[in-house]
Parts: C-alpha cells; structure tokens; sequence
C-alpha cells in the first residue's frame, strides 16, 4: 500500500490511505469521492484532541453485503493497530440524497467512537453537509460543491438551534452527563457555545478557534481567561477546573439564542 501526502501528519496520511484503498476495494464501482472534513480540512487540526472526519460518497444506497465488507474492514482496521485508526468518524452516502438534508431520512453507515452502524442522520447533517461543501477536501472525486446544494444560514441557525435545545439546553436540568465527564468534555463545551453563538449570530460554521476568539472579544470579562483555558485544555496545555463555567455558559448560550 503506498501512502499519499493528503495531510501534514504521516500517522494521518498512513490511516487515510489505507481506508482509501480498501474501502474503494469494496465499492468498486460504487465509489464516487472521499473526502475530508472538520479540522483537518479547516486547519485547526491537533495531533492530541482531534478527529478525523470522513465522508465516503456512493453512486446509490449500498447493499447489505457491500455494507458488511466495510464493517469488517473498519473492524480489521480498528484490531491492526495503526495510528489514528481509533479516531476515524464519518459516514457512506449516496450521492443524491447527501445533495440536501431531509428529516427522516435512510439509514447510512456510520463510524464513531470505534463503532460501526446503520442509522439515519440527525439534523447536525444539516451543518456537516454546510462543512463539506465551504471546507471539504476531496482525497479523491469531483468538487464537494457540485455534490451538495448550498446550506442557507437560516438553514444553519435553525439546525444549531434544534441541537442546542435537544442536547445541550436540558443539561441545566440534569448536568450528570457533562459532570461525569472529564475537564476535556467541559472544555468542548465551552468551545461549542463559541462555535453556536457564532453560528446563530453570523448563519456560518466556522472552526472552534476562530469562534473562541471571536466569544472572547463578544462575551468579555472573565470569558477570555475561561475561554482561552478551554482552548489549552483541548490540547494537553494544562488541567483547569471548568464544570461550573461550562455549566454557566450553556444558561448564557440559551439566553442569547431565545
């Protein structure tokens, strides 16, 4: 297997190149791109905290046989010991629907967490799609924007809004999820309400960094030191005790987004 210089980290470009190949093995001629998204694509990527984001495109929905290769193929992936395989995240999907969001959607393959399955996707899609089209990188297959329609930002302020109300709204109610998480949880906390306050004000998706910098300046006070503690702490740069602020920022979060 030969190793393409896709990004600046070998241990990454190792990983892609092997999914690449064995993934295009099994789609034959069902392959239609691969491509990069999130901060691999945006430039806020971090050998210590980030993921690695892939969207596979198909020409139609897979088989069941087809779907099982892949699923055998990410476990071998998964057991091979490669760099980077555990951090892998991202979905197979037809070409004609990945062109817009439909709510009730099929199910696609999906990798997260070192997990594979079958399952529709939610309303984030709506901001993945937006991400793929403006920042994706295609490792191989057309331009991303001539496969995915335009993501208005009413569109996007609406699809951060549901997520806000679904996940991170009731934990002002019941905060035992994100308090029997780590700090580094409580710090992507912080960094999502950057990256949400931004997203209702502004109808964009920008990276984390660029948001944070931007809630810093917006939010002021003590903020900047939280915020930027966030940013450190995302990336090994030091242990900071953020439960109660992350807490403290989601209540400000819904109150700015009513």
């Amino acid at each position: 297997m030969s190793t393409q210089n896709f990004t600046p980290y070998d241990g990454v470009n190792q990983i892609l190149s092997a999914l690449l190949e064995k993934a295009k093995t099994i789609l034959t001629d069902q392959f239609v791109g691969m491509y990069l998204y999130g901060s691999l694509s945006s430039g806020d990527f971090h050998p210590d905290a980030s993921d690695i984001d892939f969207l596979f495109v198909t020409r139609v929905a897979l088989p069941a046989a087809t779907i099982s290769k892949l699923e055998t193929m990410h476990n071998e992936l998964w057991k091979s010991e490669m760099d980077w395989a555990s951090k892998l995240e991202g979905s197979y999907i037809p070409q004609i629907p990945l062109r817009r969001y439909e709510a009730n959607g099929e199910a696609y393959p999906t990798i997260n967490e070192a997990r594979f399955y079958v399952a529709p996707h939610g309303s984030d899609w709506i901001i993945q799609r937006h991400i793929i089209r403006e920042y994706g990188k295609a490792l191989e297959g057309p331009d991303p924007k001539t496969l995915i329609d335009p993501v208005l930002p009413d569109e996007i302020r609406k699809a951060v809004t549901g997520i806000l109300n679904e996940w991170w709204f009731p934990m002002l109610e019941d905060p035992s999820w994100l308090r029997d998480h780590d700090s580094h949880y409580h710090s992507y906390a912080i960094l999502t309400m950057c990256r949400a306050l931004h997203a209702l004000e502004y109808g964009t998706i920008v990276s984390k960094p660029i948001a944070a910098k931007w809630a810093q300046e917006k939010l002021g006070g003590k903020w900047i030191q939280v915020i930027q503690d966030a940013l450190d702490q995302r990336i090994d740069a030091g242990h900071f005790e953020l439960f109660d602020d992350a807490m403290e920022l989601i209540k400000i979060t819904k109150e700015l987004a009513s």
